[in-house]
C-alpha cells in the first residue's frame, strides 16, 4: 500500500544508515524543476537511495498523467504506454524493506490506473520490470546486495505490442560519463562504443514479460 512517509522511520536507522524521507512539498518542487522531463513517458528517472519511492511515485504519477492526455481514448496503446512509463523509472535501495515498499507502492499505482487485477498478463508483466529495474544493493559500490555489478535494463516500445530491452552496467553507464568529458583521453570515443549493452534481447510483448515473473531477483 503505498502510504504517506514519515520523515524519519527509526532513529537507529537514521544513525546505521543515515535514512531519512523527503517530504511531499519539496519533492514536487524538485520535480518542478525538470517538469518538462517528468511528464515526458520515455524519460529515464534513477533515484539512487529511492527509500520506499517518495520521488519515484511522483515521477510515475506525473507520466501516466501525460499517458492519459495522449493516449486515454485508446486502451491498448493506453495500457502498453503506462507500462513504458514505468519501464523508464529506475532505483537502487540499501535496506530490503524500503525496496519491496517502493516496488509495490508503484505496482499499486498502475494497477490502479489501469485497473488491473493481480491476475492480468500486464500486472505481471509490471511486476516482472519492476524487479530487474528496483535494485536492492548499494549505489555507491555499484553493487547488488549479492555482490554482483548492477545491472539495468533499458527498454524500449517499438509499437504494436512489442518491448525492446537492452542490458547495460551501471557501473560503466556512470564512468561514459567522465569519459566523454572534454580533455579527457576518451573524449574521442563514440557513443556506440561506451554505451555498449551487455545482452540484447529479441522484442518480447506483454505476455512474454508476465512469464518472466518467475525469474524476479528476489
Amino acid at each position: 500500500m503505498n502510504r504517506p512517509m514519515t520523515h524519519i522511520k527509526s532513529k537507529q536507522r537514521v544513525a546505521d544508515h543515515g535514512e531519512v524521507f523527503t517530504p511531499a512539498w519539496m519533492v514536487e518542487a524538485m520535480l518542478d524543476l525538470v517538469k518538462d522531463e517528468t511528464e515526458r513517458i520515455d524519460s529515464r528517472f534513477l533515484e539512487p537511495a529511492c527509500g520506499s519511492g517518495n520521488y519515484l511515485v511522483q515521477v510515475l504519477r506525473r507520466k501516466l498523467a501525460a499517458v492519459e492526455r495522449k493516449y486515454g481514448k485508446s486502451p491498448f496503446e493506453r495500457r502498453h504506454y503506462a507500462l513504458l512509463a514505468l519501464m523508464c523509472i529506475y532505483g537502487i535501495e540499501l535496506l530490503a524493506d524500503n525496496i519491496a515498499e517502493c516496488r509495490a507502492n508503484l505496482l499499486e499505482i498502475l494497477a490502479e490506473y489501469l485497473n488491473l487485477a493481480e491476475a492480468d498478463e500486464l500486472y505481471q508483466a509490471a511486476s516482472y520490470v519492476l524487479s530487474q529495474n528496483l535494485v536492492h544493493g548499494d549505489a555507491l559500490k555499484m553493487l547488488t546486495r549479492d555482490g554482483a555489478p548492477i545491472t539495468f535494463a533499458e527498454w524500449g516500445y517499438l509499437g504494436r505490442g512489442k518491448f525492446q530491452r537492452r542490458d547495460f552496467r551501471f557501473d560503466n553507464l556512470t564512468l561514459s560519463s567522465t569519459f566523454s568529458a572534454e580533455g579527457s583521453l576518451f573524449a574521442h570515443l563514440g557513443k556506440h562504443e561506451l554505451f555498449t549493452p551487455t545482452k540484447t534481447y529479441p522484442p518480447l510483448t506483454v505476455s512474454e514479460l508476465a512469464a518472466l515473473t518467475g525469474d524476479n531477483h528476489e
